[in-house]
């Protein structure tokens, strides 16, 4: 009964209209970075008088900005190789449970996405003080990772509760071991879903501020702590530059996503 007014021109338009005016309204205070990070002024301009180059040679030349977009790479590398699995697999798990423990574990799962940034961010720094892990890798990597499983756990839920557990059954009771269900039955089902959490993992770690200012430092502090050390002390285009770098990388990791999901 519907289907002439849910084809018509008109509201085709209007729709594809809404989208565009959507996309505009999230994307376009991001993008305004970009012709920023390419102005000769010394100042933050928009838009820029002249353009050149000169912050980005400053910022491929400066050994602190370097060494923050290494430490924040490695890190958030590091998160998703760690948060996917544990994420994807409490997933499973709780979809194993009844009702009510599903919604108690999953609740105390996601605990860390609820609770303000702040005091996640003193919690481990103590923990992390106590350890001696402190300004290290690796407890900038264990923060990463407990802010990351949340998010992996979330998107891995909704796509386990339209997965068909009957499939695996049958799988076990073909002869197949653990492993094989997984490799031919569980992961190529949902790969979608995988991928899609192992980017938002990547890009949490990425964007992580507030608990970053806590625990990382030294040669292991995070591009957006050196930018926001950046801001206190001297503004200048070259926090566009990263911004430009860190939205390039973002934009890079969704379209190949989007991709490899379109040729699948």
């Amino acid at each position: 009964m519907l289907d002439g007014f849910q084809h018509s021109p008109l509201m085709t338009g209007l729709k594809w209209g809404l989208a565009l005016l959507l996309v505009a309204f999230l994307a376009a205070p991001s993008f305004i970075v970009v012709p920023m990070s390419f102005s000769a002024g010394e100042f933050l301009q928009f838009p820029p008088q002249e353009y050149s180059l000169r912050w980005y040679r400053n910022f491929a030349g400066s050994i602190t900005w370097t060494s923050a977009a290494r430490a924040s790479a490695i890190a958030a590398v590091l998160t998703t190789l760690i948060a996917v699995p544990i994420g994807v697999l409490a997933a499973y798990g709780v979809m194993q449970l009844g009702r009510r423990m599903r919604m108690l574990v999953g609740g105390l799962i996601v605990l860390p996405a609820v609770i303000p940034a702040i005091l996640i961010a003193v919690g481990m720094f103590f923990v992390l003080a106590r350890a001696g892990m402190l300004g290290t890798m690796a407890g900038l990597v264990l923060g990463h990772v407990a802010l990351a499983i949340p998010v992996v756990f979330v998107v891995m839920t909704a796509a386990f509760s339209q997965f068909d557990f009957a499939q695996e059954k049958a799988a076990r009771s073909l002869g197949a071991s653990g492993v094989q269900v997984w490799a031919r039955v569980v992961i190529p089902q949902l790969r979608g879903s995988i991928m899609a959490s192992a980017l938002l993992a990547f890009v949490t770690s990425l964007d992580e501020v507030v608990l970053s200012m806590f625990v990382s430092g030294g040669d292991n502090a995070t591009l957006p702590k050196v930018m926001f050390a950046s801001l206190r002390d001297q503004i200048d285009p070259t926090i566009a530059v990263v911004s430009t770098v860190m939205l390039a990388v973002a934009t890079l990791a969704v379209v190949v996503m989007v991709r490899r999901g379109a040729v699948r």
